[in-house]
């Protein structure tokens, strides 16, 4: 019987991490599409209008580095925050088309991948995770200090799996930051990326404790 088991799934084994990754980029884009097309919202000019805003507040922060990784990835003075109070006023599905439209400007401005599935994480579907804080859409205040960072980890983990693809190849003597060597691609790419979207996503909280409520309340007014 294990020997059956053993040759029947034995082609999983044979699967690169790299295939996973895409697969894994084709089911969370096909849950995007889906998010996006189950909304019953509907894009009247005032949702348009904070929108662009959202967008434009968030380019616009993003080009503020407080602190620059030496291959990607910055701690900005909360450039994640305008899309997700977006999200939270309008709802998941808007959030995530406005992520997305953000994703490719980002991209415009000076981006560079390597295949096509680290572009849809890097790119695309990492800033569409911002729309995730619309999990407070609708709900009490508190909701936001909760979809703030769920959004965050929803960015974090396309990042992880992006740079995990990055440096699959690379051998591990020159997995490296700064001194501290690393044992393995996966860990390297989560202290990689853990370190500017943690203080990036702290930043993001503590402005919204100060700002965000009387901001949801006027893109909620009617």
């Amino acid at each position: 019987m294990s020997e059956w088991v053993n040759d029947a799934f034995s082609k999983f084994g044979k699967v690169s991490g790299v295939t996973w990754i895409a697969l894994g980029v084709v089911v969370a884009l096909g849950l995007v599409v889906l998010a996006v097309s189950t909304s019953k919202k509907k894009w009247t000019s005032k949702m348009i209008a904070f929108g662009a805003l959202a967008i434009a507040l968030s380019f616009v922060l993003s080009c503020v580095r407080l602190y620059r990784m030496p291959t990607g990835g910055s701690v900005t003075p909360g450039s994640m925050l305008p899309l997700m109070l977006f999200s939270v006023s309008f709802g998941m599905g808007p959030g995530l088309v406005a992520g997305l439209a953000y994703g490719l400007l980002q991209y415009l401005q000076g981006g560079w991948w390597l295949n096509v599935w680290q572009f849809l994480l890097d790119y695309l579907l990492a800033f569409a995770a911002l729309g995730l804080a619309g999990i407070a859409y609708k709900k009490k205040d508190r909701w936001i200090y909760i979809s703030i960072p769920v959004a965050a980890v929803g960015r974090a983990l396309c990042a992880i799996l992006a740079g995990l693809m990055w440096v699959a190849d690379t051998p591990l003597e020159e997995l490296t930051i700064g001194t501290v060597q690393f044992s393995s691609p996966l860990l390297y790419s989560i202290v990689y990326n853990g370190a500017y979207l943690i203080p990036d996503t702290l930043i993001c909280l503590l402005l919204a404790f100060l700002i965000a409520k009387p901001l949801v309340k006027i893109m909620k007014t009617k």
